[in-house]
């Protein structure tokens, strides 16, 4: 192709096709001798990149200096920067390979939830190895304003788990700092009055909603947690031999326990529209009965912050405890506690029924000292 002169030195263009348009357009190029070498560039078109001799010309005057790159540079510098792109392992991504690794994952929703609202605004285009303490304990300050310390331990609990599996996968490096967690306090054990706990089974058996009643009564009577019966199937219920098996629970390993002869009667004039003993909609594994167990604790008048389902499971496991008939080796198997220390909150109700068993010893010694007599034993009738 012909080349033509503009009136700036080192600077001509060529006719050519227009891109994207008819007609033609011109292409400009520079030349230009340095350190002894001569070199001839491509700077730009007339209509695609807005060129013209005045603009290619200030473009050649800061190549002689050094103050610009080559057009080939640039597109070497902007594919190193893709390429760098490409292998930083930022949060974002660390989160996306982390959901796509565990897609069964339990609370995946809800860490989702934590990660969207809390962390991807901070920490999203960031690299693990970039953060700092300063970010981090920013983090947890803020949030403590407005959340309850559980959130926060849980929103920080997240973070390290991404940073544990890009560094356990080698995808990143870590920060080079730990995590510190907020303590947290706040574990719940409610409990009922014999009062309240008569209300509410009257409640139960004047609702209307006998679904929400019977899981209520189920949640009483065996101590199993919302989720386990949300997700109980009749197959998972052994009426011959009294048994519930429960699978996948809080704990991880397929659990079993004894169904008593008040669940087995639930259970029993229980309806079965569905595989799920307390289906949800179209018969599918329920995700929420919030509103209606809700209405039942209204009915009997029970405290406000009283959880109608995990309430009933703590209420199951201080009947037991308070009875001192249960030791709390039993008592952790009942509940499927993973570790013993989960049910040691309930350790004290068991105290309290040992000091009882104990005092009244001390009252049946004392009236022997006193003239009187022990009571006959069944061995003694």
């Amino acid at each position: 192709m012909k080349r033509h002169k503009t009136n700036y030195p080192g600077v001509y263009y060529r006719e050519v096709k227009r891109l994207g348009g008819a007609g033609t357009e011109r292409v400009y190029y520079i030349v230009f001798k340095k350190d002894g070498k001569v070199y001839e560039e491509k700077v730009g078109r007339q209509y695609a990149d807005d060129m013209t001799p005045a603009r290619a010309a200030r473009i050649r005057g800061e190549r002689i200096e050094g103050k610009r790159p080559s057009r080939k540079e640039e597109r070497e510098r902007q594919q190193a920067e893709a390429e760098a792109e490409n292998n930083r392992w930022t949060f974002d991504r660390l989160w996306e390979e982390y959901k796509a690794r565990n897609p069964g994952l339990k609370g995946l929703i809800t860490d989702e939830n934590r990660y969207v609202k809390h962390l991807q605004p901070l920490f999203g285009s960031k690299e693990p190895k970039d953060l700092t303490p300063f970010e981090v304990d920013k983090l947890r300050v803020t949030m403590l304003k407005t959340h309850k310390p559980g959130t926060v331990k849980n929103t920080l609990e997240l973070l390290r788990r991404l940073i544990n599996f890009g560094v356990k996968k080698r995808l990143c490096q870590g920060p080079g700092f730990t995590i510190e967690m907020p303590r947290v306090n706040n574990q719940k054990t409610e409990d009922l009055s014999s009062e309240q706990l008569c209300r509410l089974l009257e409640a139960m058996e004047k609702a209307e909603n006998l679904q929400a009643a019977a899981l209520m009564k189920l949640a009483l009577f065996t101590g199993m947690r919302r989720g386990e019966l949300f997700r109980l199937k009749w197959d998972d219920i052994d009426f011959e031999r009294n048994f519930i098996y429960i699978r996948d629970p809080k704990g991880g390993k397929d659990q079993v326990v004894p169904l008593n002869q008040m669940a087995r009667d639930v259970l029993q004039n229980h309806p079965r529209e569905s595989e799920y003993v307390f289906p949800g909609r179209k018969g599918q594994q329920r995700k929420d009965i919030t509103k209606q167990v809700n209405r039942i604790k209204a009915a009997a008048g029970l405290p406000k912050d009283f959880r109608a389902l995990h309430g009933l499971r703590h209420v199951y496991a201080s009947m037991l405890a308070s009875s001192g008939k249960v030791d709390l080796y039993t008592l952790q198997k009942l509940l499927t506690h993973k570790s013993p220390a989960m049910t040691q909150r309930y350790a004290h109700l068991r105290d309290e029924a040992l000091k009882r068993a104990a005092s009244l010893a001390g009252t049946l010694i004392s009236q022997t000292m006193n003239g009187g007599r022990l009571p006959k034993t069944a061995n003694q009738e």
